[in-house]
């Protein structure tokens, strides 16, 4: 028998995995309450049925969050509250699985667990890597949970069965907060470049527009790869920067002391884009444009 899985909330991702598992044969349910008519029609396409936030703990056997990290906390305290109503827990023999799959740092990932101590909600760590699931394509959920809490991770991981791609940390040392870390480990990598790459371009662009251009020409001749890759990335982060600013500040936390100053700057670096693209400003354009000059440079053929 296919589960029941809630989502909350209908975003890119969350719709995207929903649909992967409708297709599966899977009941998705979340909750639309104050959302777009946008995410309204996304949630429809995706399969998910809207249902009040009170009857997820009861109808739902698992229950994924995904959505940006500054709400992963509130949305778990939420879902407590929902399970615990009126001070008593449900039924005896119903242990839904809640999963974390938000961008929070490890701490932060503990402290959302804690909250469900006694509850008989299991709570499962996990971390996304990779875009939305599309055809041909899936994401990676890392997951991680108490070491005494196996129960939860063989029941997360039979979610694979229904289309998940789903690889479950184990090993010395293995528990809660070890799918955030490796999460926020990747993206500072990923979207900490990204971020570099922006910071460069619009420090160039400041200093002249013949300095960009030179940055460009340099870029194409001896960092091939890496204007490669911007142009894929940046692209790919103007629409999403507001989402990153949180990100980047969670990997900040991560990271701790002097080091995590670095991606504080990162997350005032999205900030200053996300302003941008609001506004449809300067900076956005100083990007597009040398994303667009860099493709024309590289359909042009090898720097001589």
């Amino acid at each position: 028998m296919s589960p029941t899985i809630a989502i909350i909330a209908a975003g890119a991702m969350g719709s995207a995995v929903a649909r992967k598992l409708t297709t599966a044969g899977c009941t998705v349910l979340t909750n639309l309450d104050g959302r777009s008519e946008a995410t309204r029609r996304r949630a429809l396409a995706a399969g998910m049925q809207d249902v009040p936030f009170a009857e997820l703990p009861r109808r739902a056997g698992y229950f994924l969050s995904i959505l940006p990290p500054s709400d992963a906390f509130q949305l778990a305290l939420s879902y407590v509250a929902a399970f615990t109503v009126g001070g008593t827990t449900q039924p005896a023999g119903n242990h839904p699985i809640y999963v974390d799959c938000n961008a929070v740092n490890p701490q932060t990932a503990k402290t959302i667990g804690e909250l469900f101590a006694g509850s008989g909600v299991r709570f499962v760590d996990a971390a996304i890597i990779g875009g939305p699931p599309r055809d041909g394509y899936d994401p990676t959920f890392y997951a991680a949970a108490d070491p005494s809490d196996i129960v939860a991770l063989d029941a997360f991981e039979r979610l694979a069965e229904h289309g998940l791609k789903i690889s479950i940390l184990r090993g010395d040392g293995a528990g809660v907060g070890d799918a955030s870390a490796l999460k926020m480990s990747y993206a500072g990598i990923s979207k900490g470049l990204t971020g570099l790459f922006a910071t460069m371009i619009l420090s160039a662009h400041a200093a002249s527009p013949a300095t960009s251009t030179a940055l460009l020409n340099e870029l194409h001749a001896s960092q091939p790869l890496l204007l490669e890759r911007l142009t894929r990335s940046i692209p790919d982060m103007l629409p999403k920067a507001y989402r990153w600013v949180g990100e980047m500040r969670e990997i900040s936390e991560f990271v701790g002391g002097p080091m995590g100053d670095v991606h504080r700057g990162m997350a005032s670096v999205y900030e200053r884009i996300e302003r941008a693209v609001e506004e449809d400003g300067e900076d956005k354009h100083i990007l597009e444009r040398f994303v667009k000059d860099a493709k024309d440079v590289q359909q042009a053929g090898p720097s001589t």
